[in-house]
This record gives structure tokens, sequence and C-alpha cells, in this order.
């Protein structure tokens, strides 16, 4: 087992996404996986029924305890859900793990169409969190609605990046499953180059998760210090395979197979 991931996120009852998607991918990579609960969620594959807020004062104990013991390689952030959660976070990271890479999900809507990220904190995940981050990876909505730069196409998607790298952070990874056509094309960017990751569109339902399950597979690959290049790929990788031998579990938006077999030393370009 190598490599230490904090994830800090909110957890999903129907096992798909959320906590339980980024221990199972983290693990998956053979990775040791930790966890912040943010929030709790009532989920299946239909959509998000209830949310419960986990008290900001434990979710920033949480997080202390963990780094001050176990410490960590690499700290994963997903549903962050309000601003006071989003302050609490950034205060947590700045006081107790400045110098640990931070691959940032921001985690505003889920696959049913319930809103997981409040309207307010918009402001506050950019301020707070994306200075901090090696890499945020935000797909086609979520990198529109954080800069109100319209992402429908491949020039889109760089604009937003662009967009978003003023801000502080190290890395963006806008992701392009969002966009129509036969080709999905992730686009890294950073202040130097942008990484153009192609690959044919899966046609399937199954894809409850994709987003929480590749920033935590990135994150696994940081944490076991991979480039942030070859992290991003092997991610890919590990959910397109995930994706092809989905379960079919559920009546709508079915989750990954996690425990697919792959083999984490094999990293394809």
């Amino acid at each position: 087992m190598d490599g230490r991931v904090l994830i800090v996120a909110g957890s999903d009852s129907g096992g798909g996404a959320g906590i339980q998607a980024d221990i199972k991918a983290v693990t998956a990579l053979n990775g040791f996986a930790m966890t912040a609960i943010t929030a709790l969620t009532a989920q299946n594959t239909h959509g998000v029924h209830g949310i419960y807020p986990v008290d900001i004062a434990f979710v920033a104990q949480q997080m202390g305890v963990v780094l001050d013991d176990l410490g960590a390689d690499c700290i994963k952030t997903g549903m962050l859900h309000s601003v006071e959660v989003i302050e609490t976070v950034a205060g947590v990271l700045l006081a107790c793990a400045g110098d640990v890479p931070l691959v940032a999900d921001p985690v505003m809507v889920s696959k049913g169409g319930a809103k997981l990220l409040d309207d307010g904190a918009h402001s506050a995940l950019v301020s707070l969190i994306l200075p901090l981050a090696t890499v945020l990876t935000p797909n086609a909505p979520e990198a529109a609605a954080l800069t109100g730069i319209k992402v429908e196409d491949e020039a889109g998607q760089r604009r937003a990046g662009e967009a978003l790298l003023k801000h502080g952070g190290a890395a963006v990874l806008v992701k392009g499953g969002h966009i129509e056509g036969a080709e999905v094309v992730d686009l890294l960017i950073t202040p130097d180059e942008t990484v153009r990751f192609t690959g044919p569109r899966i046609d399937s339902v199954n894809t409850h998760g994709t987003g929480c399950t590749l920033a935590s597979a990135i994150a696994a690959g940081i944490a076991q210090k991979l480039a942030l290049v070859d992290a991003v790929a092997r991610a890919r990788q590990y959910v397109r395979a995930a994706i092809l031998s989905a379960p079919g579990f559920g009546g709508g938006y079915g989750p990954l197979n996690h425990a697919v077999t792959f083999d984490p030393t094999q990293i394809e370009r």
C-alpha cells in the first residue's frame, strides 16, 4: 500500500459517488484512504433525496486529528456545500497541510441534478480553495459556473481553464464529458502548457460518481509521487475501465465498478 490520501467530501448512501467512491478508487490504486465527512446524503441512482450537513467544527476536527497522527501525501476535496464549510476546510489546509498537494473537485450538482453547492459559495471556492490546489477538476458545467464563460467546445474549455488559473491554482483539468461529440476531450491546463487527453465516448448510463472517482484516482497518483500528467492519464484509464465493467445496479444513473481489475503500474498516455 502506497500513498496516504485524506478525502474531505460528502457521503453517498448509494455507494456510487462521494466518500464511498473516493475510498474505493484510492484503494483500487493501492493507496490508503482517510476521510473527513462534510455532509451525509440520502442518495441512490435516481438522485439526492436529502442532505444532512456535518457541524463545521467536527469537519475541522476530523481533518486535524488525521493530519496530526497519520499525515497525508495528498488531500482531495469534494462536496464543500457552503461558505462556512469552505472557510473551515481552507483554514485547516493552511494551518496543518500547507505543503501537502491538493486535488480540488468543485462538486456543484449531482448526476441527477441536485444542487450540492450553495450559490453564494461559488466565489468562496474560487478565492479560498483554488489558490491552494495542485489541480482543480471541474467538468464543463462547473467550469462555466465558476467563470461565467460558456464551455460548449474545446475552445471554451481552454478559455475557462485559463481564467481559473488566474486565481492562483497550479493546474486545472477541464473535463469534457458533458460536451457533445463522439470523442471526449479533457484539457490539463497549467501556466506552461496544455495537455490534451482524448478517448472515444462510452455510451452508458452507468456514470454516477465519475467525477469523484477521477479526482480521487488523480489524488492517489499524486500521493504515490507520479507526475501530474501521469496521475491524470492513469486515473482516466481506471475510470474508463470502471465504466466499461459497471455492474448495472439501480434504475437511474448507475455506479461504476470500482473494483475492476486494474494494474496501477501501467500508465498509457
